[in-house]
């Protein structure tokens, strides 16, 4: 394909986490193909994150109901779904397609080059998942490309997303506490970020511990708190919420994903589990400290170098609240 000609697709499901993890894709093929037009089939409500960020120009929605042609054998193609991946010059697709179903449909109404690329990274490779999913733009002849996600989301971008709009394809100083450390050197009242929530309650630290965290912040520092998340974590927001100071605790609870990113952007850090959230903290910069479980961190973890990874051999378990509150003092004076 001739640099800067010609329109790419990229399809990508998936949660937040697995979207923010191929960021780098779309700022790879911005980089080294400008001018050419980039676009998203996936879940608009998370695909606004690459909109809002300017790495596309459009998302169209993965949850059409006449896609599911598309995944049949020789299935009944809608002729509008025909046209629109007739319009691509490439389409890269990290759909789970292990019997090429999908790639046999699009060729048949397509003459774009297809790439396909993993649908889940094997940890097996023992590679960061980034890394595994630039892997096949080297089709492209795009190597070395920056594997860290990196987002920044203006005022301006958030117009797009009034309330509907994601679902339609987008056109354009008391005493010291355990620890015992200061923070004088930080700006006045700065608002550190708390995401108590993942998508599984097992990647969770104890609620009771994020309690005792919150008291401790509260007595030992002049921060404002903002707590973040979704419907799922509501009863969690509220008590943790009801249990601070109300001057100083804010509610950032089931915005919009763009929404929410800007938000993020306003604060001065960012303390989280493995989660979706978390990927996005780090990717919009932020001094971010991640309280990891089980889960592959070689594979999986945030990627940024203001990124702290906090675990234990027991466990979030036995994660003890005075060893995040010494981590806290280290990441967050810095």
């Amino acid at each position: 394909m001739s640099q800067g000609r010609g329109k790419i697709l990229v399809i990508r499901g998936g949660a937040i986490g697995d979207f923010i993890l191929t960021l780098p894709v779309f700022a790879a093929l911005r980089r080294h193909l400008p001018g050419t037009q980039l676009e998203v089939l996936g879940y608009p409500h998370i695909a606004q994150l690459a909109l809002a960020g300017r790495l596309v120009e459009q998302v169209r929605s993965i949850e059409s109901r006449p896609l599911a042609g598309f995944f049949a054998r020789d299935g009944a193609l809608d002729q509008s779904l025909a046209d629109y991946f007739a319009g691509f010059a490439v389409i890269v697709s990290y759909l789970y397609d292990p019997d090429g179903i999908f790639r046999a449909n699009v060729a048949r109404c397509s003459k774009a080059q297809f790439i396909a690329g993993p649908h889940r990274p094997d940890e097996k490779l023992n590679l960061h998942a980034t890394e595994v999913l630039l892997k096949p733009l080297e089709r492209l002849a795009i190597f070395d490309s920056d594997p860290v996600p990196r987002l920044t989301i203006g005022q301006a971008s958030l117009l797009t997303f009034e309330p509907g709009a994601q679902d339609r394809p987008a056109q354009n100083r008391p005493e010291a506490g355990p620890a015992d450390w200061q923070l004088d050197s930080l700006e006045a009242c700065p608002t550190l970020a708390l995401h108590p929530g993942s998508g599984s309650e097992k990647k969770n630290w104890p609620e009771e511990h994020w309690m005792r965290l919150g008291e401790h912040l509260q007595a030992t520092t002049g921060w404002d708190f903002l707590l973040v998340g979704g419907e799922a974590e509501r009863g969690r927001l509220r008590r943790l919420s009801a249990a601070g100071h109300p001057g100083r605790v804010k509610l950032a609870e089931g915005l919009p994903l763009a929404q929410l990113a800007c938000r993020l952007q306003t604060c001065r850090g960012f303390i989280g589990h493995d989660s979706g959230i978390s990927h996005l903290a780090a990717a919009l910069g932020l001094p971010a400290l991640v309280l990891w479980g089980a889960t592959n961190e070689t594979t999986w973890r945030p990627r940024g170098d203001r990124v702290t990874v906090l675990r234990s051999p027991e466990g979030l378990q036995g994660l003890s609240v005075e060893r995040v509150v010494e981590q806290v003092a280290r990441v967050f004076a810095r």
